[in-house]
């Protein structure tokens, strides 16, 4: 999370790929190309041709749209500059004279630009964030640009189909988190170690990951979620149990030596020992808490890859809202504070009715902090809401929550038992949400938005 209002997230920007293509089947391992490999061979400058460097954004735009005519070669034309003829006999079932008949091949016509069309067959313009991402910050503006981005994000949804899939989406995220690429290998050697030693908790929790939501098990298979979040907890694990180096003092050395022929401790077992991992995982944080399998859903749901979802999933979980899945949920309960607080200066009449029914919001708004709202269908508006949640900060979340009760506040104010409707909230509306948020940044005072930046850490 970034540390002051909305308009300032990561300043760095990775080098971006083109995105590869589709799976051939989701119930295999997709094998695509890893991204550093596709970045390896894109241009140097963020997706930019060296013969454009220096070009206004627009031009570079119109020069790579444009695709180049076909021309005869050198070998069809003669001194005259006119077309070969092409000559050809005639077989024996041909009647007639035997003289060879001249066939003249008409000269090719320009070819034009490849065009995009959706499943109805129209023409698609090109977007303005795919024009981004192909062409780069212009002139090397690069805070600039990150800042456009964001208000593309904020005054333009990203395109998606009906189910909410987007090509640039993904790439979109891994740009506002400025991650960088990892070898698909990295990610094989984490699936290739077998079961972590949280693999039964996930097996207890990933059946039922989003399991009402027919878009989300169309997609995502339970073996690939299964694979990311036990891969997440082995680089966790060995994150936690990685031993400082630090050189010893002469004492420490001393000691060290004089203990060498004594007998191991508990805490000098060999590193390979499984009962010091798991006693490791468990003194030192916990590598998995329920609920981080709906937190990853959508990463693995909107990724064209698992290694993409990886990539990004873990980054959120050690760098972004870390204090949510340790062993204790810190962050979450801190964000549950935060939300009644937000509400009372929103509306404050609305949260004294609340808190007059007994419903502080560890009641009913602890699966939507966890999550970002992906527990609350349906899932292309919860991929819109992200969009605007890593384009200007994830802690953003808790405001939204607050938008959610806003939407529902003539409901609760009519209920007498208010605890029935906040069950589930109502199916989500993105734009709204967002609208509402906007709106609600500026009510809330510095040093609580202060707390809303730092609640997750």
């Amino acid at each position: 999370m970034t540390s002051s209002r909305p308009s300032i997230v990561n300043t760095s920007l990775s080098t971006f790929a083109p995105p590869p293509a589709s799976p051939q089947s989701p119930r295999k391992l997709r094998k695509f190309q890893s991204h550093q490999t596709l970045t390896s061979t894109s241009f140097s400058t963020f997706g930019q041709p060296p013969a454009t460097q220096g070009v206004p954004a627009r031009q570079r735009g119109a020069l790579a749209n444009a695709a180049p005519h076909d021309t005869p070669s050198d070998a069809q034309l003669d001194s005259a500059g006119r077309h070969h003829s092409r000559q050809r006999a005639r077989s024996n079932s041909d009647t007639g004279s035997s003289l060879a008949t001249p066939l003249v091949t008409a000269p090719p016509k320009a070819r034009r630009p490849a065009r995009k069309t959706g499943s109805s067959g129209y023409f698609l313009k090109r977007s303005g964030l795919e024009t981004f991402l192909r062409d780069g910050p212009a002139d090397g503006k690069l805070l600039e640009t990150l800042q456009e981005l964001r208000l593309m994000v904020l005054s333009n949804k990203v395109d998606a189909d009906s189910d909410g899939m987007s090509t640039h989406r993904i790439y979109l995220w891994l740009v506002l988190f400025a991650i960088p690429p990892l070898p698909t290998d990295e990610y094989l050697n984490l699936v290739h170690r077998g079961r972590s030693p949280v693999y039964t908790k996930i097996r207890n929790d990933t059946f039922r990951t989003l399991a009402t939501d027919p878009l989300f098990k169309r997609r995502v298979t339970e073996a690939s979620l299964i694979r990311l979040l036990n891969a997440v907890a082995w680089k966790l694990h060995d994150t936690q149990n990685a031993k400082p180096r630090s050189r010893p003092s002469s004492r420490r050395k001393e000691l060290l030596e004089l203990a060498i022929d004594s007998p191991p401790t508990i805490a000098e077992e060999p590193e390979g020992d499984p009962g010091r991992e798991m006693s490791g995982a468990i003194g030192k944080g916990a590598i998995y808490v329920q609920g981080m399998n709906v937190l990853c859903a959508p990463f693995l749901y909107a990724a064209r890859s698992e290694v993409e979802a990886f990539t990004l999933f873990h980054y959120f979980v050690t760098k972004e809202c870390p204090g949510y899945v340790r062993g204790a949920m810190d962050g979450v309960h801190k964000g549950l504070r935060l939300v009644d607080r937000c509400l009372e200066i929103v509306d404050p009449k609305l949260a004294s009715y609340l808190f007059s029914k007994g419903m502080q919001a560890e009641l009913y708004a602890f699966p939507s902090v966890l999550t970002l709202c992906a527990c609350t269908p349906p899932l292309p508006e919860v991929l819109h809401l992200w969009d605007f949640l890593f384009a200007y900060g994830p802690h953003l979340n808790i405001l939204c929550i607050v938008a959610q009760l806003n939407c529902m506040r003539d409901a609760i104010m009519q209920s007498d038992s208010p605890n029935k409707l906040l069950r589930s909230f109502p199916p989500l509306e993105a734009d709204k949400i967002i609208s509402l948020t906007v709106s609600f940044i500026q009510k809330i005072p510095d040093d609580l938005y202060g707390d809303l930046v730092d609640h997750a850490k």
